[in-house]
């Protein structure tokens, strides 16, 4: 192998722990994968925390153990997340954003790779510490969320359908009340263990039907829900389900002009 400056290792390191949040890399692979001695990647490995300790660009875990080895975190503070979730609350809230009925048209935002990645990171950061083992979400709009959350956690996504699929084996079913409808949530048994630990993420926290549901059919699985979290909530459900953190708060709706009117949720305001 040529040989490879430091300035090229450096940023080839980074690529690769930024690219897999929460994946370990002994000491050893970067070792062979460079042509570099420990002591070397030891070094490299410190620079890169250091920078990324100072730029806010996540945080670099070291491990303990047979070989030593280390993991990227993604780690967006409240301060920036903040920030990121009211320019987002700005864009929503422009005239005909809002649908007949009263709903809150969302397809663009979650279907943005970029504003939905950013959304999934600053929920990932909020949870990473609680472990979960998979994020389990709702068919359909809430599955881009899930699954950029999952990947900064580097877990899967457990799906729930409204109704079992024949090609994902037997299901649990249950039912629940979605407003003033039963509604049913269907999960495949083989896709959750007792004793696993989910972290439920959805797209709109409205009546808290489907939030619950989720919850309960969790239970049936004797798995442990660590948090729960929606793009966006109404300021009624907000009040009612103060354990589910919303990025963004629905406060009401101009009927006139169609406009809604929306704030970053409460939990990512940083103390005075």
């Amino acid at each position: 192998m040529d040989h490879i400056r430091r300035t090229e290792r450096l940023a080839a390191m980074t690529r690769v722990l930024v690219s897999e949040p929460g994946r370990s890399f002994s000491l050893a692979q970067f070792c062979e994968a460079y042509g570099a001695a420990k002591s070397t990647i030891s070094e490299d490995l410190d620079i890169i925390r250091g920078a990324m300790d100072r730029f806010g660009l996540g945080r670099l875990e070291t491990l303990t153990g047979v070989g030593g080895g280390v993991r990227y975190r993604v780690a967006v503070d409240h301060a920036e997340g903040y920030r990121h979730v009211r320019a987002l609350c700005e864009r929503l809230s422009g005239p005909g954003r809002v649908l007949p009925g009263g709903l809150l048209y969302l397809a663009d935002v979650i279907a943005d790779p970029e504003i939905i990645g950013r959304m999934g990171a600053i929920l990932a950061s909020e949870f990473v510490d609680a472990a979960p083992d998979f994020v389990l979400t709702m068919e359909t709009q809430g599955i881009p969320l899930a699954m950029m959350a999952a990947h900064s956690l580097h877990v899967p996504v457990v799906i729930a359908r409204r109704s079992g699929k024949a090609y994902e084996g037997p299901a649990v079913h249950i039912s629940y009340l979605a407003g003033s409808q039963f509604k049913t949530m269907s999960l495949s048994r083989r896709l959750v263990r007792p004793g696993q630990r989910a972290l439920l993420v959805d797209d709109v926290l409205r009546s808290g039907g489907t939030a619950t549901g989720m919850m309960d059919l969790m239970r049936e699985f004797s798995a442990e829900v660590v948090g729960a979290a929606m793009l966006v909530g109404t300021e009624e459900a907000c009040g009612r389900f103060s354990h589910v953190k919303a990025l963004m708060v629905l406060e009401g709706v101009d009927p006139s002009n169609g406009a809604a009117s929306l704030r970053p949720g409460d939990w990512l305001l940083v103390p005075e």
